[in-house]
């Protein structure tokens, strides 16, 4: 009987977690496979086959020496940052084992999370940018993110330069010189070339390769980073194209259920490392429990994703030949050889976010979207659900009216974000819409 107590109450020997696995027999694990579980071992949460979610301030050290180390990483008199759980300003569990998950997408070497999108771009901004440099910017970009650099940062000295995102290598070649000529007469840098493709609300594609052409010409050293929310993580890869920083509005295809706010960039150590120092500072990591939900999202990301482009293409099918609508600004249609030409070689589909003209201006945009039934009438996109918005009056109203009518922000512009809803069933909505208009 004794040893029967005994054995009862005797500690079971905890298992040593097992190496993380990128390949099994010489290949390679595919995206989809390792959402499932990379970054993460269950020995290391009493066996729970989902990781938990860590709602804590901050992390015991197992020693004081630990806790040293870690804050020599953390504060840069050692290289290589903290190498534990500290504070959940700089880390945790659930936040390390998404950062681990979305750099396997983009096939990046490192991740970082924030609290939203614009959270994610405008401390990668910030972190490269100083009194006197220059940014230079494809439009149009996202309202929020032309506003931080025309706004913002242009109260601490940075100033920029912008190129429409078709342009030529000739012709990129011509906007870094002047960006260069102005930081030069400024004291300062070029500090980053900004992307943003497809462009919101537009779709037009930016030349990657074509940008990485010319910044290694003329001005090695500084960083391209490219908003890839349109297109990523499933139809784009940015980084394989020359782009240093990838950066996601998570809010979009990544969370998908419209139930969440959170972003990231991704890239090498070198590039990221200056952006976590800064993080570290603000703040304005991602918290663990949206994190969480984001790793559930990220199991189910690929199989939505697929749904909705493969919906959006039989709903652009039929809006294109519909005699209300003046035209489409969607990637499976493309009638321009210079972008059908950056299309197939940096693009591995053509999304479900895309722009809709409908004749007349924004009376009859209105018209369309307030007799809208199945699709819901609100900004964002890559959720479950269709989304439609009206860009000019929403969310680009604070861009200047001759920017948008340089843009092509016009007002019979409709963004419209497929969801993973019957396609047929869409198609039936958007056509009684019209029929109102």
């Amino acid at each position: 009987m004794t040893d029967a107590v005994n054995a009862a109450t005797t500690p079971t020997p905890r298992r040593k977690p097992k190496p993380a696995k990128r390949e099994i027999g010489g290949r390679p694990l595919k995206p989809s496979t390792l959402m499932m579980g990379h970054g993460y071992d269950p020995v290391l949460s009493e066996g729970s086959l989902k990781a938990p979610i860590f709602l804590t301030s901050t992390f015991a050290f197992e020693s004081a020496a630990a806790g040293k180390r870690h804050f020599e990483g953390i504060t840069g008199i050692r290289e290589g940052g903290a190498e534990g759980l500290v504070y959940s300003r700089f880390n945790g569990p659930n936040q390390e084992i998404l950062e681990d998950r979305l750099a396997v997408w983009d096939g990046a070497e490192d991740a970082l999370t924030f609290s939203s999108g614009m959270t994610a771009i405008c401390i990668l901004m910030m972190a490269y940018a100083s009194a006197g440099d220059v940014i230079v910017h494809s439009g149009p970009l996202y309202a929020a993110s032309e506003g931080f650099v025309a706004k913002t940062l242009s109260r601490f000295g940075v100033t920029y330069v912008d190129f429409p995102a078709g342009a030529t290598r000739e012709e990129l070649d011509a906007v870094l010189a002047k960006a260069r000529a102005q930081a030069d007469a400024q004291g300062g840098k070029v500090a980053m070339i900004y992307l943003e493709s497809p462009a919101n609300p537009t779709n037009a594609l930016v030349d990657v390769e074509a940008v990485r052409d010319a910044r290694d010409a003329a001005l090695a050293g500084t960083p391209i980073a490219i908003d890839n929310t349109f297109l990523g993580p499933l139809w784009a890869r940015p980084l394989d194209q020359g782009a240093d920083i990838v950066a996601y509005s998570l809010t979009k295809y990544v969370g998908g259920h419209s139930d969440l706010v959170a972003g990231s960039i991704a890239g090498a150590k070198k590039w990221i490392n200056p952006v976590r120092a800064l993080r570290n500072t603000m703040g304005g990591i991602v918290d663990p429990h949206t994190a969480w939900m984001l790793l559930r999202s990220l199991e189910t990301v690929e199989l939505r994703m697929q749904r909705a482009g493969e919906n959006a293409a039989k709903v652009c099918a039929f809006l294109r030949d519909h005699p209300k609508v003046e035209g489409l600004g969607y990637l499976g249609f493309i009638t321009d050889p210079r972008q059908q030409d950056i299309y197939d070689r940096h693009c591995l589909g053509a999304g479900s976010t895309f722009s809709v003209f409908i004749k007349g201006g924004e009376a009859e945009c209105f018209r369309f979207l307030d007799n809208l039934t199945i699709a819901k009438l609100a900004v964002s996109l890559g959720g479950t659900e269709t989304l439609a918005s009206h860009p000019a009056s929403m969310t680009h109203l604070s861009v200047p009216q001759a920017r948008k009518d340089l843009l092509g922000i016009t007002d019979n512009l409709v963004r419209i974000s497929v969801g993973i809803e019957d396609a047929d069933d869409l198609i039936a909505d958007f056509a009684q819409a019209l029929e109102t208009v």
